[in-house]
């Protein structure tokens, strides 16, 4: 499996894969991929051509996302959301059938049982963009058009597809299990302070700082008690450790989860059906089923992620992947 993170929300992008110990002289040297640059450069001579692991695009994010769909084979690629879906949606809307190609798309986004973290009813990544989030769960359902948001200047996907898109999503209701408290993190990076380790100096200035941000927003986080939920990595993880059987989807995947777009006060909001009813074989709306929640062949199949193998111990396990 590849696991790609295409981030941002400005056009620019890039494919990155972990390499150990690049100098300041060879991140340089292997800075950007000369292909996607239309003026001929020129092969530096110097550096390991091992480090070209490490190659940022120049192509906007939407671009490089299809490329690397079309370059390898299908069902091979899983794309790691951890942003808003800005880019996601303006790839597929490019080409829908090439975005196809992903094996799956994991979301860090939206809020089910739990309030949100920007507004009330909202996550933030859902919130920021919630017209892209609402194209790219249309493509879970067996007709798009059934949840495509209103009045956008993307077009809508064809009305036949060859497949519906996987997707699994990682609300704040599983990932505000996943996190680190105060305590833990001063105990493991105590003594590489100490011992003056570059990498401990840079991690514990900006984590202090997070955990004082933490205390100041949310009562009962005090001091070693506070607990930084860990969102996205929670994702790469998934990612890394997919066939583990301890990732559970919720006993009622796949939803159909579709995010509210228009509202005054509910932009980002995740909506699902709560009402006990029937399933109906339908294509057009009725009296009692405005928006087709009921019918079996529209609304979105969201895999709702809800267990994991590492919920009680992922604070730990990340803080010892990082320093040992």
């Amino acid at each position: 499996m590849l696991a790609d993170y295409f981030h941002g929300t400005d056009g620019l992008g890039g494919i990155h894969a972990s390499h150990p110990h690049l100098t300041p002289k060879e991140a340089w040297e292997h800075l950007f991929d000369p292909s996607s640059d239309s003026r001929e450069i020129k092969p530096v001579p110097e550096g390991d051509p091992a480090h070209r692991s490490f190659i940022p695009s120049k192509r906007p994010a939407h671009e490089e996302i299809l490329r690397v769909l079309r370059e390898n084979d299908a069902d091979t690629v899983t794309l790691v959301a951890v942003g808003p879906l800005t880019n996601l949606a303006l790839a597929s809307a490019a080409d829908p059938e090439t975005f196809l190609r992903v094996k799956e798309v994991v979301v860090m986004g939206g809020a089910i049982n739990k309030p949100g973290n920007v507004t009330p009813a909202a996550e933030f990544n859902t919130y920021a963009d919630a017209v892209a989030a609402a194209r790219v769960y249309a493509l879970t359902s067996p007709s798009p058009r059934s949840t495509l948001p209103p009045a956008t200047s993307l077009p809508e996907y064809p009305p036949s597809l060859s497949k519906q898109l996987t997707l699994r999503t990682f609300p704040l209701d599983i990932t505000l299990r996943h996190g680190v408290t105060q305590g833990q993190f001063r105990q493991i990076i105590t003594p590489l302070l100490e011992s003056g380790s570059p990498l401990a100096e840079w991690v514990s200035a900006f984590m202090a700082h997070t955990f004082r941000t933490l205390e100041r927003l949310h009562p009962g986080h005090v001091g070693d008690a506070a607990d930084l939920s860990l969102h996205d990595p929670v994702c790469v993880w998934y990612a890394m450790t997919a066939e583990d059987d301890g990732w559970k989807p919720s006993a009622t995947s796949p939803e159909d989860i579709r995010i509210e777009t228009t509202g005054q006060w509910t932009r980002g909001l995740c909506v699902v059906d709560r009402r006990n009813r029937h399933r109906i074989e339908a294509d057009e709306e009725s009296a009692s089923d405005h928006g087709l929640w009921l019918s079996l062949r529209a609304g979105n199949r969201v895999w709702r992620m809800d267990g994991s193998p590492v919920e009680d111990t992922f604070g730990e396990v990340l803080l010892q992947r990082l320093f040992t």
